[in-house]
């Protein structure tokens, strides 16, 4: 145990307490290695300029003078400074409006929040949970019905009236357990801007305690079977649920991502099996479920952190229906699940494991995806690779099958970053969000950040050397990596790569940490986090990184929403959130005339102005004229 406060420790941060990494590698050796593989630091210390790292983003400034015009017209917007104040600033000529909010009703018979006690435990799974995190909106029949991620809780805002928000009681767990997890939600728009459906059928809350069905290569393995399920393929909750996706056959993919810090020990003799370490699960746990509910006590069921982990798929038509973790997809910190379907009908996923130097990965089916037809084998019966990038462009997916990784198949879907690690991937900077472009054979992924590139090692003892598609040490600013499958193809095994964008700011820094050449002292940004591409093709941008606006950060402001045009780089801000806050997660409605975006963990008294507590909340983003948005 620490005597540390952890509960206001974002989940990189609670991770390196828990995990320390290795000591320092000798990070001479690690320089020269780069340099001769590239030559890529000789050319940043010997020219100082963030354009010269950037050798495979020459193309992204050399637009003539009609491209550029065109490239104008792609944003409808006039791009805004940055902010530092409370609240959510979006362009001249856009409107916003506070849309769904923590402790919000889904049901009539249901009171908002009290923000003097918070949510009673008898509400608590039929309101709107905190955290808001990835969403997706649905068109059924004549509905249009959002789900959205609860990735996590604040406790002391859900228990306000204990010391540090930790639970006193069972009541007190059941309360933090049912405000994560997912909201499903009927949506409409009516003269006072977009609602809740209340008492809809299509509303249900997906929680901590919500019956899960176990599928895929890893479902009845002795490694997840526990004494309530003797079997290994029924369990209870999803957690941590942050980034999401979209399967074409209209199911919402939720992925767990930080499940670690839900996990902990009454015992403090019990011995630590030896997978925990790699996944950060220890004795201490941020919100003390094991003290009320044995099922989060390792020390009595050491299985049950590895029955999470995984995608989730979840039915939004049918609020009866079963949601089910697709263990096909790999056990990692899920950041999102971008699906596309390849040339010959396979459905592929990527997927990004968000800590640092943890790896990218990708989901080719066996089956062909057929409009109506049978999917549910779909995200069950296929192959996982992990994506290995060459310092000279070239990238190739590694297959983690028995012969490469030298383990068991259900051990390859429980264990995934050891599988990983052992068939060489490469150790990228805290890869998160995955965002397919919709009009071109490409894909994104946002590397949020990672001060311990080439100075520490990941938590499996990989190195995380300098170069390629990581190519800063204590890379604090994050970059995008753009990848182009061979044949145009998302199933093809092999790629050519470059960088879409390195974050920076170049007030401060005149060498690469001043970021790439489509960075400017008008658009610099740091922790590229959430990705989403629009109908047109344009790539919106979320950050969650530092808002201090001092030193490394001067003149960044808080959280922010950007554009950027794939085709020439430019990169506009959009929208700025209000001080302490992630801007995460968007979705559009039917008629893409409204987007919605997240406002996550805000530390002022956002969006109500005068409540006591600061509420995560879904905000509502129109053009005063009405005219299309994305």
């Amino acid at each position: 145990m620490t005597d540390i406060d952890t509960s206001k420790l974002s989940w990189d941060e609670w991770d390196e307490l828990q995990n320390p990494p290795p000591a320092e590698t000798d990070f001479d050796r690690v320089v020269e290695s780069a340099i001769s593989r590239r030559g890529f630091l000789r050319g940043i210390l010997a020219i100082g300029s963030a354009a010269a790292a950037m050798g495979t983003l020459g193309n992204l400034t050399s637009s003539t003078s009609a491209q550029a015009q065109e490239a104008a017209s792609r944003f409808a917007f006039k791009p805004i400074p940055v902010f530092t104040d409370n609240t959510v600033h979006v362009p001249e000529g856009y409107s916003w409006k506070p849309f769904a909010k923590w402790g919000q009703p889904l049901f009539s018979n249901v009171p908002d929040v009290d923000p003097a006690n918070g949510v009673s435990v008898e509400n608590s799974d039929k309101v709107f949970g905190e955290n808001t995190d990835g969403m997706e909106l649905f068109v059924i029949g004549d509905h249009q019905v959002i789900a959205v991620n609860h990735e996590y809780v604040n406790n002391e805002t859900n228990l306000p009236n204990n010391e540090k928000g930790m639970p006193k009681s069972a009541d007190d767990v059941k309360i933090l357990q049912n405000l994560q997890g997912v909201t499903v939600m009927e949506v409409a728009e009516g003269n006072n801007g977009w609602e809740v459906v209340l008492d809809s059928p299509f509303n249900r809350r997906i929680t901590h305690l919500t019956p899960i069905k176990i599928s895929g290569p890893a479902a009845g393995s002795d490694l997840i079977k526990t004494e309530a399920d003797p079997n290994g393929t029924d369990c209870l909750g999803t957690f941590n649920n942050c980034g999401a996706g979209k399967t074409p056959w209209g199911t919402y993919l939720t992925c767990e991502e930080n499940f670690n810090g839900y996990f902990g020990s009454t015992d403090p003799n019990f011995a630590m099996p030896d997978d925990f370490k790699r996944y950060g699960i220890a004795a201490e746990t941020r919100y003390g479920y094991e003290t009320f509910d044995p099922r989060f006590d390792i020390s009595k069921n050491p299985n049950e952190p590895r029955r999470a982990g995984y995608v989730v798929e979840i039915d939004p038509s049918d609020a009866s229906s079963t949601p089910v973790k697709r263990t096909a997809l790999g056990r990692i910190k899920h950041e999102n699940a971008a699906v596309v379907i390849a040339r010959d009908g396979r459905v592929v996923v990527y997927m990004g494991d968000d800590e640092r130097g943890e790896f990218l990965y990708k989901y080719v089916s066996n089956g062909i995806y057929v409009p109506g037809g049978d999917t549910s084998k779909l995200l069950d019966e296929g192959s996982l690779y992990v994506a290995k990038f060459s310092d000279d462009g070239n990238g190739e997916w590694l297959a983690l099958t028995p012969e490469s990784t030298g383990m068991k198949t259900d051990e390859i879907y429980v264990f995934t970053r050891q599988a990983a690690s052992k068939v060489g991937a490469t150790t990228m900077d805290r890869p998160e969000w995955v965002a397919i472009n919709p009009v071109a054979i490409e894909a994104y992924c946002a590397l949020t950040n990672n001060t311990n590139r080439g100075v520490k090692k990941n938590a499996g003892g990989d190195e995380m050397p300098v170069g390629g598609a990581n190519p800063r040490e204590k890379n604090a600013y994050g970059q995008i990596v753009r990848w182009y499958p061979e044949n145009e193809d998302h199933a093809d095994g092999k790629f050519k790569w470059d960088l879409f964008v390195m974050a920076g700011n170049p007030d401060v820094h005149k060498d690469a940490y001043a970021g790439s050449s489509n960075i400017n002292s008008g658009n610099m940004f740091n922790s590229p986090d959430g990705m989403m591409f629009d109908t047109t093709g344009l790539l919106w941008i979320q950050t969650d990184g530092e808002d201090t606006n001092e030193g490394d950060f001067l003149g960044q402001g808080n959280n922010q929403m950007l554009a950027g045009d794939p085709a020439t780089g430019r990169i506009e801000r959009f929208l700025t959130g209000p001080k302490g806050a992630e801007v995460t997660g968007m979705t559009w409605s039917a008629d893409k005339r409204t987007v919605f975006v997240g406002i996550q963990h805000p530390d002022a008294p956002f969006p109500d102005g005068e409540s006591k507590l600061p509420r995560s909340t879904v905000v509502a983003i129109k053009r005063d004229d009405n005219a299309l948005v994305g």
